[in-house]
């Protein structure tokens, strides 16, 4: 989920909330590099836009180079020119990822990176 506040009465045009919502969150690692967001069709309702609201802003996103759209699989967070922050936002991505398609929940997967990190057991 994408949860970026779009204000209806603002004088900021939908799109451009959108856009700068996502780059704001990039900038801040919370949309690390690798990160899979949301189809123009389910960010749109989600945000109750239309998906051409949508599609504009994740057009500009890929322009500036924040966005990449890999066919069929869909829109990524792309690289945020720091190599570092890069490689660490993929292996959290994929972290989170085997977590999913293992069935732990937030809390399993926290335990696990705690006693990796060796804070803790993950018992």
């Amino acid at each position: 989920m994408l949860d970026i506040p779009v204000d209806h009465h603002s004088t900021v045009p939908p799109y451009e909330q959108l856009r700068q919502g996502v780059i704001a969150r990039v900038r801040s690692g919370e949309l690390a590099a690798g990160t899979k967001i949301p189809t123009v069709r389910a960010l749109a309702a989600q945000l109750r836009l239309a998906p051409n609201t949508v599609a504009r802003a994740y057009r500009e996103l890929e322009q500036d180079g924040v966005l990449e759209t890999r066919g069929r699989l869909g829109s990524f967070i792309a690289s945020s020119g720091d190599p570092t922050s890069d490689t660490a936002g993929r292996a959290a991505t994929e972290y989170v990822s085997v977590i999913r398609r293992l069935g732990l929940d937030d809390e399993a997967a926290v335990r696990y990176l705690r006693a990796a990190l060796g804070e803790s057991d993950p018992g």
